[in-house]
């Protein structure tokens, strides 16, 4: 009789960090130091369970031939074509049951293998270090049969040595992959669960005398003008700052004159830590924050910061990032006017910090730490308030401040995140606060501000954070003290956020308000062959929270979504208003630090959209925080008689780091004279013949008043009231919401199966006139809705006009008139775009002349929905006809129904029809950011009141 003895995995469950492991120390990119990377092809097998397999695969001679491949960084279940399992989905909710420390038998486990060569000139002297910068969630290691240790904290670097393992060639490094342990109860981040190496894995050489751990302290006196510099090295060396002449003794100060860094200006000074067996190049920059007169502040002033919440991600490979995916990152958000980045919610690659220092980011690091999913239990057994898991969440603050701490654009170290309370956050922030004195410490959920340094919250409304900046919302002494940060707020999914520009105004109002971090980045669209982009469930997880992952300012593939375009509007570094009647504009630099010398200033004077003149305009090179006017030139004579503005531009200078010269950093818009509306006289009159009824170049159906058309434009389906949007995901609301949730609100009256009831058709002397009450079924409230159509033989006008009848309890999603088109495509209008706005997200909307195809005015959601709208619209051509407002309208067209859009899960469920459906909106509900935040502010609902609006029609063919 014989038996399989199952091999021990007790250390999953172990609630200690692991062991074996070297203490943790300041990364670096580079040194003088031999190092080899190990990313690559690695052999993989995949297991059910946790014990499946035995610890034999890590001898030397092991025969992996038949094993899969993947590549390391990467994810297994990001790769196979779905032989190695599916990603899942969770916002908070732990996807296997809550019983600390413990995790379910069935543990996907991947043992990977590589095998390598030293490089032939590998040094034969010294050590060496093998690092892991990340790996889900908990590994085990070996090389050449010998265990070097077990670990976890999944986004945090493990360094193990291994000099006297090493050999010439046939090096086998085999690394054990559990998805769950002890330590995905500390990761329950709202992101994907994905297991896998998903860093670098690289062999450092460590020479005799060569660099072991540093620290840069690099503090500016705002006062002198002067920086002190001073290296900590625990191997004795000395530090040269060429361009400072610095060449001093580590651990002796030494202070100079410098350039301080700032995000704004990202100053950095190219040094070097020379050891007797190493040189390592450091970047330095010289900041100092501190916490002084309520307010944090950097090198003597208070910032405000203008964030962005950012996991890490892409599209096919997950949280496994290339050093060129992160710079586009930090391009981006440059070149969009963000000047901060929490790293939700875990330490990034510590290369995006890199980038942080060189092109300038403020930044909330933060620890590799949440536990959210005990809310669902109020809390009980929580880690962070349980003695025996204190020592992995020092571990975790510890390897993060170690690692990070040489960054001058680290102003703050977060806790990490939705933990609740308890004992074990005290502690760490008790070490940080001694470890690194000179930043600042962030945690969320301590609302009583016991251990941290500013009061922060998530989605607070616009209500409230007006009271906590005038100081009216109670608390703790201690908190009434502290300065006011959203660490999230605006929640970007879907269309929106709506609501920024209100917000921005309150942070610029009080000076205890600094700021705040959309909630988030990017999209977390999985690519998928025939969804296009996945989320949460379209994997068939038991346990999911759909396309809430989909909540970012980008789209997956990193295209700008129109929420981002608003946001750099609303955050503008420089402030452009004017007076175009008398010819003024009012400049103001809205920076901390720099003045406006890099920026070159341009203006433009347009009639009916188009740009008739245009030059350079002389802006003095403001400070920061002041202010000048600015007379702008004698308007251009032009014998045209349209509608006049002005259009003034901040533009880069110069070519910087981040962007090209000519780059627009801030516009300003105002108008010139009032917009001439359109007019025509009744002058025509219905003729009817048979079954037909002819209105100067229109036709209309004698029994129903329906517009057949237009010239020769065929019209599909008569133009007729319409109050239906698909509900957007701010529209549909948190499920906690359950009071205002809109989407569910107008679903509950009805408003998406609105039915017309023909009340009459009149043909008057001067007018055809047809009468409709509009209602939803089941309901007895309505709207009584009339079409007058007028003409003077050559244009057709038509005037509705709504009155709501009884009881009205909510807003309307819209208000206007939709119809179809048989043949479309090229559109041209005159009004705001270039992209869609909403009467809450309308800031970055430039009026002129604009065009596009109708496939080019839709917007990519990841989740279908209401999108498209252009804002302030006078005219609109498309499929041979062109349309007027009075007043201004919203324009949609697309070639689906409002409620196709409505009823699709995914973009590839929209299938383009024969008809091109057209939406003229004299109103729109507004977003807001209720998928997690505040609806919109009730000056942005639309109100079902009386209403009158028209159109004019005429062909262009």
């Amino acid at each position: 009789m014989s038996f399989r003895t199952t091999p021990s995995v007790d250390y999953v469950e172990d609630v200690s960090p692991g062991s074996g492991a070297l203490p943790p120390r300041a990364w670096y990119a580079s040194s003088d130091a031999r190092s080899l990377s190990l990313n690559g092809s690695w052999r993989f097998r995949l297991s059910a369970t946790a014990g499946a397999e035995d610890d034999s695969f890590a001898e030397e001679g092991y025969d992996a031939g038949n094993w899969a491949e993947v590549t390391v960084p990467g994810h297994w279940v990001l790769q196979g074509d779905g032989a190695f399992g599916s990603p899942i989905y969770t916002n908070h909710l732990y996807p296997f049951p809550v019983d600390p420390p413990y995790v379910p038998t069935e543990n996907p486990t991947g043992d990977h293998l590589r095998v390598f060569d030293l490089p032939s000139d590998w040094p034969s002297d010294g050590g060496a270090v093998l690092r892991f910068d990340g790996i889900e969630s908990c590994a085990r290691v070996w090389l050449n049969g010998t265990e070097l240790g077990e670990f976890k904290g999944s986004r945090l670097a493990h360094e193990f040595a291994v000099g006297e393992l090493l050999k010439p060639g046939g090096n086998v490094l085999a690394v054990r992959v559990h998805q769950w342990s002890a330590g995905s109860y500390l990761e329950d981040q709202d992101q994907w669960w994905l297991p896998g190496i998903f860093r670098d894995v690289t062999l450092l050489h460590r020479p005799s005398g060569g660099a072991g751990d540093f620290f840069v302290h690099a503090s500016y006196d705002h006062t002198t003008g002067e920086g002190t510099l001073r290296v900590d090295s625990d191997v004795d060396g000395r530090v040269t700052v060429p361009a400072l002449d610095i060449d001093v003794a580590t651990g002796e100060p030494v202070t100079v004159a410098v350039q301080p860094w700032t995000a704004e200006t990202p100053k950095l000074y190219d040094g070097v830590l020379v050891t007797d067996g190493e040189r390592v190049p450091l970047r330095i920059g010289f900041r100092t924050v501190v916490l002084e007169d309520g307010l944090i502040k950097v090198n003597g002033k208070a910032v405000l910061f203008k964030g962005v919440n950012r996991h890490e991600w892409h599209p096919e490979h997950g949280r496994a990032l290339d050093l060129e995916t992160m710079r586009e990152d930090v391009l981006l958000m440059k070149r969009h006017n963000l000047n901060a980045v929490r790293t939700s919610h875990y330490p990034p690659h510590p290369a995006f910090l890199d980038l942080c220092d060189e092109y300038g980011l403020w930044v909330i690091d933060e620890c590799d730490l949440e536990t959210h999913g005990f809310t669902e239990q109020d809390w009980r057994d929580n880690p962070v308030d349980d003695d025996r898991w204190t020592p992995a969440l020092l571990d975790r603050a510890a390897r993060m401040v170690e690692r990070d701490k040489n960054h001058p654009s680290i102003v703050f170290w977060s806790l990490g995140n939705e933990a609740g309370t308890g004992r074990g956050l005290t502690a760490m922030a008790e070490w940080i606060h001694g470890r690194d004195p000179e930043r600042l410490v962030h945690y969320e959920g301590d609302w009583n501000c016991r251990d941290t340094d500013v009061y922060s919250r998530m989605y607070a409304f616009h209500d409230e954070v007006e009271k906590i900046g005038q100081q009216l919302d109670g608390g703790t002494l201690r908190r009434r003290e502290l300065p006011f940060i959203q660490c999230e707020y605006a929640h970007a999914m879907g269309n929106g956020p709506g609501g920024l520009a209100d917000y921005q105004e309150l942070f610029e109002k009080y000076e205890r308000l600094q700021g705040a971090f959309v909630w988030e980045w990017i999209d977390h669209g999985v690519r998928h062959a025939e969804l296009g982009y996945a989320y949460g469930g379209d994997f068939g997880e038991e346990l999911h929270d759909g396309n809430f992952v989909c909540d970012g300012l980008v789209f997956p593939d990193r295209t700008p979504s129109p929420g981002l375009i608003e946001y750099k509007k609303v955050i503008e570094p420089v402030r452009i208003e004017g007076d175009g009647a008398n010819g003024i504009v009012h400049v103001t630099n809205k920076q901390d630090f720099a003045d406006l010398s890099a920026l070159a200033f341009e203006w433009s004077c347009q009639v009916d959209g188009e740009t008739v003149e245009s030059g350079s305009l002389a802006v003095p090179a403001l400070a920061p925080g002041e202010s000048a006017e600015v007379k702008l030139p004698e308007p251009p004579v032009d014998g045209r008689g349209g509608e006049r503005q002005w259009t003034v531009r901040a533009l880069l200078a110069d070519d910087t780091t981040w962007a090209a010269m000519g780059h627009v950093v801030a516009w300003g818009q105002f108008a010139a004279g009032a917009r001439p509306l359109p007019s025509i006289p009744a002058t025509d009159r219905p003729v009817r013949d048979g079954g037909r009824i002819t209105l100067g170049p229109a036709g209309f159906d004698a029994r129903t008043g329906a517009l057949l058309t237009i010239g020769g434009v065929e019209v599909g389906a008569t133009p007729r009231l319409d109050v239906w949007r698909a509900p957007t995901d701010n529209d549909d609301g948190a499920e906690w919401q359950t009071d205002t949730r809109y989407g569910t609100l107008w679903r509950t009256l009805g408003l998406h199966r609105m039915r017309h009831r023909l009340v009459s058709v009149e043909a008057g002397d001067d007018a055809l006139t047809v009468r409709t009450r509009v209602a939803p079924a089941a309901r007895e409230v309505g709207l009584d809705t009339v079409y007058r159509w007028t003409s003077d033989g050559e244009r057709l006008r038509l005037t509705v006009s709504v009155t709501p009848q009884g009881d009205w309890t909510v807003p309307l999603p819209r208000l206007g008139v939709r119809f179809g088109l048989t043949e479309a495509d090229r559109v041209e209008w005159f009004g705001g775009g270039p992209g869609e706005a909403y009467p809450d997200t309308g800031k970055a909307s430039m009026v002129g002349r604009w065009q596009s195809t109708v496939d080019g005015l839709q917007t990519p959601y990841v989740r279908p929905q209401e999108n498209g709208a252009r804002a302030d619209v006078r005219w609109v051509e498309l499929g041979g006809l062109r349309i007027e407002g009075d007043p201004e309208f919203w324009f949609t067209a697309r070639r689906w129904t409002t409620e196709q859009l409505d009823a699709a899960r995914h973009r590839t469920d929209l299938t383009a029809g024969d008809t091109v459906w057209v939406n003229l909106d004299h109103g729109q509900h507004g977003i807001g950011s209720q998928s997690c935040g505040p609806g919109p502010l009730p000056r942005y609902f639309l109100k079902a009141e009386p209403a009158e609006f028209s159109f004019v029609f005429s062909t262009t063919r």
